[in-house]
């Protein structure tokens, strides 16, 4: 089954060269376990846009978003055998920044199971 993992924080400066350094090892690490399937990080909503449809009408609204508290870092895409699997692997990656950051650390890590796609025969 696949997974998608979304990380869910204030929106803040770049995460510290220690911080990415730890994280591109347990991508790496997890990477060749054939575990993780794809990760990106997000930039910034600044350069970000919404495309909002309400009444029958579409409005764009150019970044940043000032109302929004939490926004999504990054997120990836992951391969595991139950969603309890999952779980366990969102639970060492926010371990992981636990660990470097410290304890004033808040994010979220949401985990979604992923449809298959249809298939382009059916």
């Amino acid at each position: 089954m696949r997974y998608m993992m979304m990380i869910k924080a204030r929106e803040s400066l770049p995460p510290s060269p220690q911080l990415m350094a730890a994280v591109d090892r347990h991508a790496q690490e997890i990477r060749a376990k054939g575990i993780l399937l794809q990760a990106e990080g997000l930039a910034p909503t600044a350069a970000g846009a919404r495309v909002r449809a309400a009444d029958a009408k579409l409005t764009v609204t150019d970044g940043p978003f000032a109302e929004t508290k939490e926004v999504i870092g990054g997120f990836a895409i992951l391969k595991a055998g139950s969603r309890a699997e999952a779980i366990e692997l969102g639970r060492q990656f926010m371990q992981l920044h636990v660990d470097i950051l410290g304890p004033s650390f808040e994010a979220e890590c949401e985990i979604r199971e992923m449809f298959d796609a249809p298939s382009a025969c059916d």
